[in-house]
């Protein structure tokens, strides 16, 4: 049983790592995007922002599907398409095959999200202890990978197809292959054996869905707006301003890979309260930074900060409703790609409107507003989680071998 749990971590682990190469292949390189087909800067912000639109219709899509499907067979063939996408994002020649490819790929993406997340919260039930923050630390070292194999396809001048054809035939084969491992909580419609079934009641989720819009502002407004305000405002040099976000993400990848300590030995709520408040910090240092030297340890900070707040944000979805945990992890992904809309739009205007120094203060006080709703994330009583962690996992559900 715990080969089948080790099995079922690792092979999970390695679709989150997909997942994270693949989008940072699409995003890292928008510009070759809208060079190769034409987009205009007006037309631009619309392709942008249907993908996060239809990854929210595939989030709420995949919450219907798995009261009949298994989430790991969602993710088993979500994974693919997304991939396959990808590929044809690189290798079409009108924009109406760009807007296919693109609208494919939100969906796909909204559905693989959601069954990710519900695998990990579920796989996290059934060994006792917390392990969320390191599936989404594999996500980071896949973005951390992406962005690396697009700066050499830039580098290089490659095609988009030439750059992303590699990445497929490697990734896609691999992630079917691991997709045998994954394992499940129940049967489709049961969620979570064994645990107190009841019905989602919203307005216990709406504390953690406005901490997952707040915390995708911040991820949005790092991802989108360092690189600018590192040159413009910071007057960092152009290789200078390429770093922030790179140190953004390896900063990510260290917090999530120790936080599952510190759940551990701390506890949920007080992980998340600290986060908040280094976010808070790093958003302050950056909008008075001097220089992009302290610039950069503000976009620092805002690595370990922001890091451990989406996964918790999952993890105590799945503890507030054990017994309709897929649903909520559905509804709760819709709240990942709001904010990923709201983020950087807002951002611009301000900076525009007012000043990007200033504009910096916004997501910095809606990240301390997490601290409201720290409570949100502590272990209700008879449930999983902190205080509750089991020494030897007691069920390791059933495998996703077959249909």
């Amino acid at each position: 049983m715990t080969d089948v749990l080790r099995r079922g971590r690792a092979s999970l682990a390695f679709s989150f790592f997909a997942q994270g190469a693949t989008f940072a292949l699409l995003v890292t390189r928008i510009p070759a995007i809208q060079d190769r087909y034409g987009v205009s800067d007006g037309l631009l912000p619309v392709f942008l922002a249907a993908v996060p639109i239809l990854a929210g219709v595939g989030s709420v899509t995949t919450e219907q599907l798995v009261k009949r499907i298994r989430p790991s067979v969602l993710l088993r063939w979500s994974q693919p398409v997304v991939l396959l996408a990808l590929l044809g994002v690189g290798a079409g020649d009108s924009m109406a095959e760009l807007a296919v490819s693109l609208g494919v790929f939100g969906l796909a993406v909204g559905a693989l999200d959601a069954s990710m997340n519900m695998l990990g919260v579920s796989l996290q039930r059934t060994y006792g202890r917390s392990i969320m923050l390191s599936f989404h630390a594999a996500y980071s070292l896949g973005g951390i990978v992406g962005a690396s194999l697009a700066w050499t396809g830039a580098h290089w001048h490659l095609a988009l197809w030439v750059s992303y054809l590699p990445v497929v035939v490697v990734l896609l084969p691999a992630a079917l292959v691991g997709s045998r491992w994954y394992v499940d909580g129940g049967a489709p419609g049961s969620e979570a054996e064994g645990a107190e079934a009841g019905p989602l009641v919203f307005k216990l989720l709406l504390p953690l869905c406005l901490v997952m819009t707040f915390a995708y502002i911040g991820d949005s407004t790092v991802s989108n707006w360092s690189a600018k305000y590192l040159k413009d405002v910071l007057g960092g040099s152009e290789q200078v301003a390429t770093v922030p976000y790179n140190v953004y993400m390896v900063m990510c990848l260290l917090g999530r890979g120790i936080g599952d300590l510190g759940v551990r030995r701390f506890g949920a709520v007080a992980v998340v309260r600290l986060g908040a408040v280094v976010a808070a910090v790093g958003f302050a240092v950056v909008a008075v930074a001097p220089g992009a030297g302290v610039g950069m340890l503000g976009f620092t900070l805002l690595g370990l900060g922001l890091c451990v707040l989406v996964p918790q944000t999952f993890a105590a979805a799945g503890r507030l409703f054990p017994g309709a945990s897929d649903t909520a992890i559905a509804r709760l992904n819709v709240f990942n790609y709001v904010g990923f809309l709201i983020g950087s739009p807002l951002v611009g205007a301000l900076g525009d409107a007012w000043s990007y120094r200033g504009a910096m203060l916004v997501p910095m006080v809606l990240v301390l507003v997490t601290l409201v709703y720290a409570r949100s994330f502590a272990p209700q009583a008879g449930r999983y989680g902190d205080g509750h962690e089991r020494a030897r996992t007691a069920d390791v559900g059933r495998g996703s071998n077959g249909l």
